[in-house]
């Protein structure tokens, strides 16, 4: 079954509402009406009653003409059907309508000297408000008077309201409810506007945005909420895309060099030291396009958040002078020194592998890009609640432009490039990634020339 849309269903809930409140009112009303004309009927049946018996001086009956000018005086009309009794203190009638009888209630009231208010079915057409009202002298009833009038005209005066709440609901429902459909239909416009504008967006026009109302509503925010997914949107089908370039560029050169060792070394028979040359230089390939891979999948699981960790204890000063005794061999053949600073346990919660390589990236760039001669230092601090990994080098340095992209990947500065050095921009990337998997920030500070200092920052234990 189709759903209704939300135009339809704001209009059904408004015009609900309102109906169910209508009706709660008119029901409220009704009964107000209803209990203040009873209140007004029994207020001038008791006025009648109590001038009559200020009139009363002992006679039995007053002239119809008399009572008609009391019933007139209070009421403002003589109903056509008033009813008038005297009745003695034994219940007896001594004068008025005939029709009028005095309930043992009425009786014992009043000979209490109470009056009693009855409504009596049977008389009339209509159904008759009785008052019967004791008259007392010296302490004593003397007499009952009784008074009375037919109910016609308050029922008459309920049912034209009732008539009345009947013609005017269904006429107040219909223009509430096409007065709800338009105001829903202004309100909803932009909506349909937006839903338009995002159809046309894709792949092709992802910088395009929603139209913003601009009036700082639900609709302004959630077109705002919208184009900032559409940027994220943009910037992430743009890192895919340079992605993809990016390595199928750095994997389009060993795979080229590893087809074309294999073609030559096919074309005629060689010894066994010429095919042995070919092999291992085309596992250097291999190994190399392996350790991009591995990068990239490392990256991937990072910024998924499914690198997988086995969080344990780690002594950043021990894994510090394991990795300098690692890379000592490298810095001498480079002419490098490889310098360990204030020996200070630092203990931190991390995967002891995923640190390790983190480390490893930032010393194999250290050492690799500072000229013969320099050094490279590793140290220990600790500021405040936080464990801080120093590797400091006396290189080629990195120009403040660029320090905000040495972290992208594939991106290599233009001071690394001339130097010729190998490698495929991961190393820096990964490091960060690594660390701020662990709550941890990688600082820079660098001067061209002169030399860098990176800082890995880890919460400690």
């Amino acid at each position: 079954m189709r759903m209704l849309s939300i135009r339809a269903r704001l209009t059904l809930w408004y015009s609900s509402l309102l109906a169910f409140t209508l009706l709660i009112s008119g029901g409220v009303c009704y009964w107000l009406l209803s209990y203040s004309l009873a209140r007004d009927v029994d207020a001038s049946l008791n006025s009648v009653a109590r001038a009559l018996e200020e009139k009363y001086h002992g006679r039995g009956s007053f002239p119809s003409s008399e009572i008609d000018e009391v019933f007139r005086r209070f009421f403002g009309f003589s109903p056509w059907e008033r009813y008038f009794g005297m009745f003695d203190p034994g219940g007896r009638m001594d004068s008025g309508s005939g029709k009028l009888r005095l309930s043992p209630e009425a009786q014992k009231n009043a000979a209490e000297g109470r009056f009693t208010f009855e409504t009596i079915d049977g008389i009339a057409e209509y159904p008759v408000r009785i008052l019967t009202r004791p008259v007392i002298r010296s302490g004593r009833v003397v007499n009952l008077i009784q008074v009375g009038m037919s109910l016609q005209n308050t029922q008459s005066t309920k049912r034209r309201f009732l008539l009345i709440l009947a013609a005017v609901l269904p006429v107040a429902l219909l223009l509430a409810g096409g007065g709800g459909w338009l105001l829903a239909r202004r309100a909803l416009s932009p909506v349909d506007r937006m839903a338009e504008a995002a159809r046309r967006i894709s792949v092709e026009n992802l910088a395009e945005r929603l139209s913003d109302p601009g009036k700082g509503d639900e609709l302004s925010r959630l077109s705002q909420t919208l184009n900032e997914m559409l940027e994220r949107l943009e910037k992430s089908f743009h890192q895919i895309r340079q992605f993809s370039a990016d390595a199928s560029h750095e994997l389009q050169t060993p795979l080229t060099i590893l087809k074309g060792e294999m073609e030559v070394a096919l074309r005629m028979e060689r010894s066994p030291e010429e095919y042995g040359r070919i092999l291992r230089s085309g596992l250097e390939e291999i190994d190399r396009i392996s350790r991009l891979v591995e990068g990239l999948l490392l990256l991937a699981r990072s910024e998924a958040r499914a690198l997988k960790m086995d969080v344990q204890p780690v002594d950043l000063l021990g894994l510090v002078e394991e990795l300098r005794e690692q890379y000592s061999v490298q810095a001498s053949s480079r002419d490098v020194s490889l310098v360990l600073g204030m020996p200070l346990p630092l203990p931190v919660q991390g995967d002891p592998g995923h640190l390790r390589r983190a480390v490893m990236n930032l010393i194999d760039n250290a050492i690799k890009y500072t000229p013969a001669g320099g050094s490279v230092t590793l140290s220990l601090e600790k500021r405040q609640e936080r464990a801080c990994l120093i590797v400091e080098d006396t290189g080629i340095g990195i120009s403040r432009e660029e320090q905000a992209r040495i972290f992208e990947r594939f991106y290599r500065s233009q001071a690394a490039l001339a130097m010729g050095e190998g490698g495929h921009g991961l190393g820096l990337c990964i490091a960060r990634s690594i660390v701020e998997s662990h709550g941890g920030r990688i600082e820079i500070e660098s001067t061209p020339g002169s030399g860098s200092r990176f800082t890995i920052l880890l919460p400690l234990a």
